[in-house]
């Protein structure tokens, strides 16, 4: 994998402007935040309680004997623990919940963002990083939510009480105690050190196995027609074994650390022991203040060790918030306009390129120009009209297609469907104007009738079965188990190529274009089905401007007109039997795909 992929570079631990934005989807919930803080300092106060009643136990109850005493601070010892189970129980309910909240909106947001990002960015993105964006990375923030930003108060509260009531009963004693506080401050820095080097390999090999199963999974046929199944098992090995080499190696790191803060604990209890042993018998400390230290210690390093874990959740969350934000950042280089026009009602759709020139962003090595896929392209496609356009593979047949959809931009020159540059068009009002039905099929894991309406409530179950009848697609859906309602699979896998294709075209029909666009339509079914569509779509056709690329001349000349492309340029124009006569690059395509003679003369070949 490339060393540029974004999990692998990690930005600062803590970045005050991502936590800011961070903060802001907690704003919603301000009352469950305050009540959750609020829970959180009930329990850390009541934390301290314990060993206080055990220091009044021991200096004042047992010594006089006050057996009264000593069952009230019984029951005042019991009723802080059960209410510290309360206040506990409610704060972890309290903030995993605001922590799914803050998580299901940020997951509707990113998720709106993808759809409304363009194709080139997708050209650009693989789709197991995207995946990783809304899963892994959104979790992560989910912990920071739950377990983080609320709950570290929690820790800070506890350790002031403590601090305080230490202080409170012994000063001298105190100090003593947080003696060890700067080696605990170091354990901790070269723990986090070395944490975070860990968390970075940890997401870096995540996201490279991810992209790899993806890949994996989606190319599952060529996987196994080429027998890769062992060499892609031995590569995948080896990439679980360097996440697995990752995340034992942060293992060991938690291993040493905290054993190495319960050791400084340990140190700080027999300080305790030690310089508290000497002034209880020099008559200057207690035994009830003797114990109450040796119980407040003890709870004093606990949440020194929860905000060192914090701290790589917190840095764990700003390189996942740094990724998130970015994708969310990103403003879609294809919008609507500001101020759109309106669709003609009734028009009659008219498609015009006017002086088009395209390029995907690459560039040609000789000048520094782009390379260019489409070179000058004008060409009016008339209302009713059925334009069929041809070429070699790369010729820039499908771009047209991706122009003319406004899937991408021309660097120059327009484009107008009926009068109105689509530019100034809501993309909304121009793909539902046309209907496109493309050679790579898709179909979604749902039934028959869900993959033709697509969830659209303006389509009922009526002009579902026409569309299915009008492609022929009837009959084969007529014998699928629970026929419409059938769910199909994953991309339609219990379908056949035709099958699929059939239902794509019902699909496009459906939605009533009224300008229809086939790219490659019929490439991928067999010569029965075909004829099948070929006669059904000539009927939907009428009143329909019609826009057929293909790369089997068989399929377009009954069009009205045939444009020929070559290198991104428009070679040809004219009908079948004008291009064949006019003995250019369309004749030479002809008898390229069907090794014949026109009119018995002599082949020509350049």
């Amino acid at each position: 994998m490339s060393g540029g992929y974004e999990e692998e570079v990690l930005g600062k631990a803590y970045d005050s402007r991502l936590m800011a934005r961070l903060l802001r989807y907690l704003r919603p919930y301000r009352l469950q935040v305050a009540g959750a803080v609020l829970l959180l300092m009930l329990a850390s106060g009541l934390a301290v309680v314990g060993p206080y009643l055990t220091k009044i136990a021991l200096d004042e109850a047992i010594p006089q004997g006050d057996g009264g005493q000593l069952a009230f601070l019984a029951i005042l010892f019991l009723a802080a623990v059960v209410l510290g189970f309360v206040f506990e129980y409610a704060q972890a309910l309290l903030t995993t919940w605001l922590g799914q909240r803050v998580m299901y909106g940020l997951r509707t947001q990113i998720f709106a963002k993808l759809q409304r990002l363009d194709l080139a960015f997708y050209d650009r993105n693989p789709v197991g990083r995207l995946m990783t964006r809304i899963t892994s990375d959104v979790e992560t923030l989910n912990e920071l939510f739950s377990s983080g930003v609320v709950t570290v108060f929690g820790d800070l509260f506890t350790l002031l009480f403590i601090v305080a009531a230490m202080i409170q009963m012994d000063a001298e004693l105190a100090l003593v105690t947080f003696s060890v506080l700067p080696f605990v401050a170091w354990a901790a820095f070269v723990f986090r050190s070395r944490i975070r080097g860990a968390y970075r390999d940890i997401r870096v090999r995540l996201a490279r196995m991810n992209a790899f199963l993806q890949e994996r999974f989606t190319g599952i046929r060529v996987v196994q027609l080429f027998n890769r199944e062992d060499a892609d098992l031995a590569r995948f090995k080896g990439l679980n074994n360097d996440y697995l080499s990752a995340h034992l190696r942060s293992i060991r790191y938690y291993a040493l650390f905290f054993p190495v803060v319960q050791q400084l604990t340990a140190v700080a209890l027999a300080l305790i022991i030690w310089y508290g042993g000497g002034a209880m018998v020099r008559g200057a400390v207690t035994v009830g203040v003797l114990a109450a230290f040796l119980d407040y210690a003890r709870r004093f390093f606990r949440p020194i060790q929860d905000l060192s874990d914090k701290y790589n959740l917190l840095q764990g969350a700003m390189a996942s918030s740094e990724r998130i934000f970015r994708l969310l950042d990103r403003e879609p280089t294809i919008e609507d306009p500001p101020r759109p026009s309106l669709y003609p009602i009734g028009a009659p759709g008219e498609i015009r390129f006017e002086n088009v020139w395209f390029a995907y962003g690459g560039s040609d090595a000789g000048n520094g120009e782009p390379d260019w896929v489409l070179r000058d392209i004008s060409f009016t496609v008339a209302p009713g009209e059925k334009l069929a356009i041809v070429g070699h593979t790369g010729a820039g047949k499908t771009t047209l297609i991706n122009l003319l959809m406004r899937f991408y931009e021309p660097q120059r020159g327009r484009i107008l469907v009926d009068g109105v540059p689509i530019g100034e068009l809501r993309m909304k009002d121009l793909r539902g104007r046309i209907g496109l039905v493309l050679q790579d099929i898709f179909l979604f894991s749902r039934s028959v009738d869900y993959n033709v309406r697509l969830g659209s409530g303006s389509i009922d179950a009526e002009q579902v079965a026409g569309a299915l009848e009008a492609v022929g697609a009837a009959p084969f859906v007529e014998r699928l188990p629970l026929r419409a309602t059938q769910e199909l699979g994953e991309r339609g896998a219990s379908l056949s190529v035709g099958e699929r294709q059939l239902l794509s075209f019902a699909r496009a029909l459906a939605f009533d274009p009224g300008i229809l666009v086939l790219d490659e339509a019929t490439s991928s079914v067999d010569s029965a089905i075909e004829a099948r569509i070929e006669e059904a779509t000539d009927r939907l056709m009428r009143g329909r401007t019609c826009l057929v690329i293909a790369h089997r001349l068989s399929t377009v000349q009954g069009a009205d007109r045939i444009l020929v492309m070559h290198h991104g340029v428009l070679a040809e124009e004219g009908t079948h039997r004008e291009l064949l006569g006019a003995d250019g690059l369309y004749r030479r395509l002809h008898e390229l795909q069907f090794a014949t003679r026109f009119d018995d003369e002599p082949v020509t070949r350049s």
